[in-house]
């Protein structure tokens, strides 16, 4: 087992860890060196104990905070899901119906004619020009 030297609010302590978890060690160490130097820089030196207890209950109330806060998040993604699963079992919307609105048959005939006499005009016009 790896013996390792952390350091927390400027003491050093030698410490037993599992193999390859060196790096988390130092992680952790450096997280409740930070709680401990806000502490020496409040209170001043205190005993080695109290330090660690500080802040070792510093870190635990910041831990329950972000555990409050994945909580929040976990109920709000779970609501979320909820909702997608509605919409998702929910009936497609029926398609809207498009009024046509009808054009009266005279209309129509008016059309037809207009256009009739615009082919008729075309052609002759084609005709003047390939003479």
């Amino acid at each position: 087992m790896p013996e390792v030297t952390i350091h927390i609010g400027g003491r050093d302590f030698e410490v037993s860890c599992q193999e390859g978890e060196e790096s988390f060690l130092h992680s952790a160490a450096k997280m409740l060196d930070d709680e401990a130097r806000v502490l020496s820089n409040q209170i001043g030196r205190m005993p080695e104990g109290r330090m660690l207890l500080m802040a070792g209950l510093m870190l635990a109330d910041k831990t329950a905070a972000v555990e409050d806060r994945i909580k929040e998040v976990e109920a709000q993604l779970a609501e979320r899901e909820g909702e997608l699963a509605q919409i998702r079992s929910a009936p497609a919307p029926e398609p809207e119906r498009i009024e046509v609105p009808v054009v009266p048959h005279s209309v129509t005939e008016t059309l037809a004619e207009l256009a009739a006499r615009a082919e008729a005009l075309a052609a002759e016009v084609e005709e003047k020009t390939v003479e």
